[in-house]
């Protein structure tokens, strides 16, 4: 018997050092990249923003752009047959809906740790998806 499935496992990434870790890790965990399922949340732009004014960027554009450097970064083969999405709107809610909408058995998320203020401010996208998933949730901390 082991403790999590890994049947359908999601984990979200922003590129960071930790998230590429935790999608590492869980390619391992997972063995077969069909049952990954990676996301990455863009936040909305803001229409006071430079690219949005100029109307020089929008979403597709940024959609596009951070697929092409998903596969720039992750060039192995097994991700590739991963099946990677990216939304844009608020990130918490974004993960959660995926993960009720694709029938997700885990979640695998980092946490940067925040502290203080800082973590009262600004929020934890991993805290409000441990609260409101409703499938398990593995915080990996660094």
């Amino acid at each position: 018997m082991t403790l999590f499935t890994n049947d359908n496992v999601l984990v979200p990434i922003d590129f960071s050092k930790e998230s590429q870790q935790a999608l590492s890790d869980t390619l391992a965990f997972v063995k077969d990249p069909a049952k990954l399922h990676v996301i990455h949340v863009l936040r909305p732009l803001e229409s006071t923003e430079p690219g949005s004014l100029w109307q020089t960027v929008d979403d597709a554009t940024r959609v596009d752009h951070v697929k092409a450097t998903f596969y720039k970064e992750f060039p192995d083969e097994a991700y590739q047959h991963a099946q990677f999405t990216v939304k844009v709107g608020n990130p918490s809610a974004e993960i959660i809906d995926y993960a009720e909408e694709h029938a997700i058995d885990l979640i695998v998320i980092p946490s940067n740790g925040r502290t203080g203020l800082p973590r009262f401010f600004l929020g934890s996208v991993a805290a409000r998806v441990v609260r409101f998933a409703q499938c398990p949730v593995l915080v990996i901390r660094k």
